[in-house]
């Protein structure tokens, strides 16, 4: 299959999940959501190697599923919302992912959020809308 590129290919931190990368990571981003069932996610509990194989992942899948490296999957084309599942259950606040994502500690995550907050409602009122 040929992709097309995107004026999007090349801003760095950007890992946009588009139809190349849903492709290239079908395998993974099926496992992960598989984890909408318990009976999944006990089994994967029992053996994650043997899940993971289960699922056909590739070595680099593999190996980024097993250290729960976060960035990695998302880097490589796993869903944000699907990766979500495997946090969740691992202990993982969302928080904690989302720090994970920008290389910084999950306090200095927090720390930005909250600092983001700040005149919220003022830019709410003023433009209608939030732009993150």
């Amino acid at each position: 299959m040929t992709w097309q590129s995107h004026d999007y290919d090349d801003i760095p931190g950007t890992y946009v999940f588009d139809g190349e990368n849903a492709h290239r990571s079908y395998a993974l981003n099926k496992l992960l959501f598989s984890f909408n069932s318990e009976i999944n996610r006990n089994e994967f509990a029992e053996d994650e190697n043997a899940y993971a194989d289960k699922f056909g992942l590739n070595e680099e899948q593999k190996k980024a599923l097993l250290a729960r490296d976060f960035l990695t999957m998302i880097r490589i084309g796993a869903n944000i919302y699907y990766v979500a599942k495997l946090a969740v259950p691992s202990g993982v606040s969302v928080q904690d992912a989302g720090a994970a994502f920008q290389g910084i500690t999950t306090e200095e995550f927090k720390a930005k959020l909250l600092a983001r907050r700040e005149g919220l409602v003022e830019r709410l009122e003023k433009e209608g809308f939030w732009n993150g």
